[in-house]
């Protein structure tokens, strides 16, 4: 079955009202749980990046900012975007971007 990379983007950063954080935290682990077992990595948020290039290092990252991952194994590019739909992300304010991993030699 086919793995998908979801990447966040956008959206505002993590909260510092240690109430807030622990509401995102329980949407969060909602949605995982819906996901159920198409959840193959809930991944993490992501700090600082460093963009390698030919020649170059670059602080930061080259393109639109990621903000964290998740991997999510399914059927199809469909069914994946479909899953993270319901994702609490989306409800504030950010964008999920879904990409097929291609297997080497499929």
């Amino acid at each position: 079955m086919p793995t998908y990379l979801v990447t966040y983007h956008g959206g505002p950063g993590m909260p510092s009202d240690p109430a807030a954080v622990q509401q995102m935290v329980s949407a969060f682990q909602s949605w995982v749980a819906e996901v159920g077992p198409a959840m193959r990595d809930p991944g993490a948020p992501l700090g600082p990046a460093k963009t390698v290039s030919e020649g170059s290092i670059i602080d930061g990252q080259a393109q639109a900012p990621i903000g964290g991952y998740t991997l999510l194994e399914t059927g199809s590019l469909e069914e994946a975007a479909r899953l993270v739909q319901s994702h609490p992300f989306v409800a504030r304010g950010g964008a999920l971007q879904v990409s097929e991993a291609i297997s080497p030699g499929g």
